[in-house]
This record gives structure tokens, C-alpha cells and sequence, in this order.
């Protein structure tokens, strides 16, 4: 039931009337929105406490599909839109917004997301699916969809005002379109609001990346990261901007202990995207930066990309997994990849198919020639800057190794001119 008293975090009322289960509702969408642990454990605090709470079942949902036991969403799904209809217009139109998600109506979703913040634009939990750089615009598939990222986010600042989850979204969409010095005022107040989200924390190493401080950026987040749960949603890829800085700044040893430790497969606790997609671009920046190649790994990586994504279909998972086919050598699955591409930027992994897999065999020409065409649109397949530079750098990593130097050099600064100013790049030779 609806109850006047009963709101969460942002003003929306709630139809539960126990205080405890509103309680608990509100942690976890702050869990959520800060990807601390807990966060499932949360939201089934919520429904034990009412079990006819629609928003608590649809959450729980979310949440494990977002910690990669989708196959635990089910029930709480199901739960939900049998209690849909005793809710109400807000709480309905939210629901229906994560079953299209659940579902795999990504685009439906959006398209809802959209209509529902029009008269419920303080529904923080139902607009986040929107935002960042994995989210439904981020993985749309479309050219500018970084300027459609900030277009969403950017009206809302009436509404949101110094909230931290809208503040650290904020600053995300600006540092992606190289707004640097507006994201570090908003994710400075977001880290201020809420010090413990590591969404936020995520974000500013995101901002040090881009300004190329990676001693800066390493030591605050060897420091932040000091006491974040194993458990924790970012503990995974956190890691890899530590790994990917102890490399970059000569500390290899630790590089390769935070890979073992907190990025390999087996070793690494977090939703499987990440372990997908971390390990395969470590391991090739590592080879970039001068590290020798290690084929055990790379096959242990192709096995696990087989496991959990061994069809196309989510492009930017799939142009690290044809990273990883390649590197392994593992040409019958590169090829089903290079031959039926699917997902919304699904042409564009015929091309990085073939182009890892010159690289691999040292055919640094048709390298060139496969993945340079790519970059113009790269933005397409979806991730941060960060993640997407590893096409950026495979490209340059290959003139070099053809004896183009002086060329690799040009194409670099002219694509990253930051960086070249700030601090060089990590690449071997250049």
C-alpha cells in the first residue's frame, strides 16, 4: 500500500507502510547508486521486512542482474509484476522500465526512461540505467551518443541540485567530452557528498587518466581502495586502472601481482563483463608497454570469454573477446565472431577480428588497415575513453612495430593531444 509518510531519498513516495522495509529500500538504492556491497542484501532486507513491496522485488532483480547472477533475477521479477498493479502510476512506470531491462529491451527501456522523467524527474533509480558509459545510451551503438549522454543529464541540474549520485554522473558524461575542469568540480562535490562511493571514486580516476597524472591518479586510488570490499561492484575494474598505472609507471611487478590478484579469471570477484573485458585489455597494454606476451593467459581468457559471452552480441564485450580468440590463436571462434555479427555496433567486429588477429601474428600493415577506419565512430561500441584507447593504441603500437615512428607519433597526438602534452605515452618505442 501507498503510505504519504513513505518516500526514499528523493521525495518519490513509496507503497509500503513499514518503515523498516523503506529503510532498507532507500540503503540500497545508495548501494546501488555508490556500488558498495550489500547492495542485493539490501534490497531482500527490504521485501522480508514487506513482502508485498513491488519497488523492493524489481530492485533485487536489478541488482543481481547487475552483479552477474541474472538467473536469480527471475523470481523477484515475476514478484513485482504480479504486485505492479496495487502500486502507483510512478512505481508502475518504473517497474515496467526494468522488466523491458530484464528483458533485454534495451531500446524499449530507454525510450520509457525518457517518458518517465518528464513527470518524475527526481526518480534517481529509474534514470541511472541511462547514464554512464554502460548504460543504455552508452551501449546504444550510435555516434554521439557521448553528447547524448550529457543532453539527459545536464536539464536535471534543477532537479538534482548537489546530489551526489547526480553530481558523479554528471561529472562522468563532462570528462568523456573533455570538459576536465567542470567534471573535477562536480566529482569532487560527489566524493565530498558521499566519500565512500566507489562509482565516484571510479570517476575521478577517470579525470587523473585524462589529464595523464598517473602518479596521482595511482596513489589515490591505492589509498581510497585500501579498505573497499573484495565484493565490492567496482573491485574488479578499479583494479585495472591500478594495474594498468603500476605498469605504465614502472612498477611492474605490482602490475602483474594486481592482475593476478584482482583481475584474472578465478581470482577476480565482479560481474563477469568486467572480468571479460579487463583481463584481455591488460594484458594487451601490458605487451604495448613493452611486457613479453604471456599465451597461457590469453588462453585462459579465451576460455572464459567462451563461457560467459561465447556469442556476439553486446559489442564492446566482443571486441575483447575477439582480442582474446586472437591473442590465443584461437582462429574457429574468431571466426564465428567475424562472421555473424550482432549487437548495435555489430559491424564494426568483423573488422577488429581481423585486425587483432594481425597484430597477434606481428602483420602490423593489416592491423593498421583493419582497425584505423574504426576509430572515427569507436565511441559506438560503447565504454570510457580509457577503455576504447586500447583500439587507439593497438593502432599506433602497429606503426611503430612497422617501422613508422615518426607517423605512429602524429596519429597518436593528434588523436590524444592530452596526453602528449601531459606525460608521453605508455606504448614501447615511441
Amino acid at each position: 500500500m501507498t503510505n504519504a509518510t513513505m518516500k526514499d531519498r528523493y521525495g518519490n513516495a513509496l507503497s509500503t507502510g513499514s518503515a523498516t522495509a523503506r529503510d532498507a529500500y532507500v540503503r540500497g538504492v545508495d548501494s546501488l547508486m555508490a556500488a558498495t556491497a550489500g547492495t542485493d542484501t539490501a534490497f531482500a532486507e527490504a521485501v522480508a521486512a514487506d513482502e508485498g513491496f513491488a519497488l523492493a522485488h524489481i530492485s533485487l532483480a536489478r541488482a543481481k542482474q547487475l552483479l552477474g547472477r541474472g538467473h536469480e533475477a527471475k523470481a523477484p521479477r515475476a514478484r513485482a509484476l504480479e504486485l505492479a498493479a496495487g502500486t502507483t502510476p510512478r512505481e508502475q512506470s518504473h517497474i515496467a522500465i526494468f522488466d523491458r531491462i530484464l528483458t533485454g529491451q534495451g531500446e524499449a527501456a530507454l525510450a520509457a526512461i525518457r517518458e518517465h522523467i518528464k513527470s518524475w524527474p527526481r526518480d534517481a533509480m529509474a534514470l541511472a540505467p541511462a547514464t554512464s558509459v554502460f548504460g543504455l545510451i552508452g551501449f546504444s551503438g550510435k555516434v554521439g551518443r557521448e553528447v547524448e549522454q550529457l543532453a539527459i543529464l545536464e536539464p536535471l541540474e534543477k532537479e538534482y541540485g548537489d546530489d551526489w549520485w547526480y553530481r558523479t554522473q554528471l561529472a562522468f558524461a563532462q570528462i568523456e567530452l573533455g570538459q576536465l575542469d567542470a567534471g573535477e568540480r562536480n566529482i569532487d562535490a560527489a566524493l565530498a557528498g558521499f566519500p565512500k562511493s566507489a562509482h565516484a571514486a571510479h570517476i575521478r580516476g577517470h579525470l587523473f587518466y585524462e589529464r595523464g597524472e598517473r602518479e596521482a591518479g595511482l596513489a589515490f586510488l591505492v589509498d581510497w581502495m585500501k579498505d573497499y570490499p573484495r565484493d565490492g561492484l567496482m573491485h574488479c575494474h578499479n583494479n585495472w586502472h591500478m594495474a594498468l598505472w603500476s605498469m605504465e609507471t614502472g612498477r611492474h611487478e605490482d602490475a602483474w601481482r594486481i592482475y593476478d590478484d584482482a583481475l584474472r579469471p578465478g581470482a577476480a570477484w565482479g560481474p563477469q563483463v568486467n572480468v571479460a573485458t579487463d583481463g584481455p585489455a591488460f594484458l594487451l597494454r601490458a605487451e604495448m608497454a613493452g611486457q613479453e606476451r604471456r599465451p597461457e593467459l590469453w588462453r585462459e581468457l579465451a576460455d572464459y570469454a567462451t563461457q560467459w559471452f561465447g556469442r556476439p552480441g553486446l559489442s564492446f564485450v566482443d571486441m575483447h573477446t575477439v582480442l582474446a580468440y586472437a591473442m590465443a590463436g584461437d582462429d574457429e571462434k574468431l571466426a564465428a565472431f567475424g562472421d555473424n555479427p550482432r549487437g548495435a555496433a555489430g559491424d564494426m567486429v568483423p573488422s577488429m577480428a581481423r585486425g587483432f588477429a594481425a597484430f597477434a601474428r606481428g602483420d602490423w600493415e593489416t592491423a593498421v588497415d583493419q582497425l584505423e577506419p574504426l576509430l572515427a565512430t569507436h565511441e559506438r561500441l560503447g565504454g570510457s575513453r580509457a577503455q576504447r584507447d586500447l583500439l587507439e593504441y593497438a593502432v599506433t603500437t602497429a606503426r611503430l612495430r612497422a617501422g613508422r615512428r615518426d607517423e605512429a607519433r602524429r596519429h597518436i597526438e593528434a588523436r590524444r593531444p592530452h596526453n602528449a602534452k601531459v606525460g608521453g605515452f605508455p606504448l614501447a618505442g615511441l
